[in-house]
């Protein structure tokens, strides 16, 4: 009796040992997976975004009058068409604007990096810079030009009278490509900034700055020693668009309906002309 009583206890604990161990099996896999499932929702940048409550856009401030510096009530600020854009892009995402200046060079390094979320500063969507970067729609094109002293403007009339000429570029901007392929009898100069390009042509370290129309004339009509020749550089154009660390569709999207918006309500036009306006005054 006592064994047949012994065996069943036993028997029972057997069971409800087993029921435990397959139970606590089953939770800890249920965990596991739960923990799985959630450490692979990782948040969006667009959610980043949103989130941190601000819209950090890398450029390069030397480029008028697509972003410059400009002394407004006393403060330095930066301005310009792109900047106009980035506030409105900014204004639909519901968050502030920061804006962080930097070497034209560095400015996809450092939105792959994570130090910035767009990248606005008259850049074009090059088929090289595609490889490593997103890009929003096409929201400007415009034309390129040669800015040279005011007193060497009559000797050139066509891209040959450059034969020998140092020219400059900004280093990794679309004039670097330009002139690789259309100067190819000058000296290519590639430097960090345009700021720093009108300088060396003032101090006659180069002869000519290869650089947006737009941005060129600005710079000669604050500096009545330099001028831009009428020499029309023939390039296949993209225009320029807003750069976005790959993998992000989703906050490109958002940026393509305020580029829309803006085309739309003739806002574009408006925001050139005005950033035009600052530039030259």
């Amino acid at each position: 009796m006592f064994i047949e009583k012994f065996k069943k206890w036993t028997s029972i604990l057997l069971i409800v040992c087993s029921f435990a161990v397959f139970s606590g099996c089953a939770r800890g896999n249920a965990v596991s997976d739960a923990s799985n499932t959630d450490g692979n929702k990782q948040m969006s940048k667009l959610d980043e975004i949103k989130k941190s409550g601000k819209l950090v856009v890398g450029t390069s401030a030397d480029y008028p009058p697509s972003e410059f510096h400009k002394e407004i009530n006393g403060k330095d600020e930066i301005v310009g068409f792109d900047i106009s854009i980035a506030k409105e892009i900014a204004k639909d995402l519901g968050v502030e604007l920061q804006i962080k200046d930097m070497k034209f060079d560095g400015l996809l390094a450092a939105l792959n990096a994570g130090n910035i979320d767009i990248v606005l500063a008259g850049m074009v969507p090059t088929e090289e810079r595609k490889k490593s970067v997103d890009f929003s729609n096409v929201y400007y094109t415009g034309e390129q030009g040669i800015l040279v002293r005011a007193e060497d403007n009559g000797k050139y009339k066509s891209i040959g009278d450059f034969k020998g000429k140092k020219v400059g570029v900004q280093k990794g901007a679309l004039q670097e490509k330009i002139a690789q392929e259309q100067f190819k009898e000058s000296e290519i100069k590639p430097v960090g900034s345009v700021s720093d390009l009108v300088l060396q042509l003032k101090s006659k370290k180069v002869d000519a700055v290869l650089v947006g129309a737009a941005v060129g004339k600005a710079y000669a009509n604050k500096n009545k020693d330099l001028a831009m020749t009428d020499i029309k550089i023939e390039y296949d154009y993209n225009g320029t668009a807003v750069a976005v660390k790959k993998g992000n569709q989703d906050l490109v999207d958002s940026i393509n309906k305020t580029i829309d918006r803006l085309k739309k309500d003739g806002l574009i036009e408006k925001y050139y002309a005005e950033a035009t306006e600052m530039a030259e005054n």
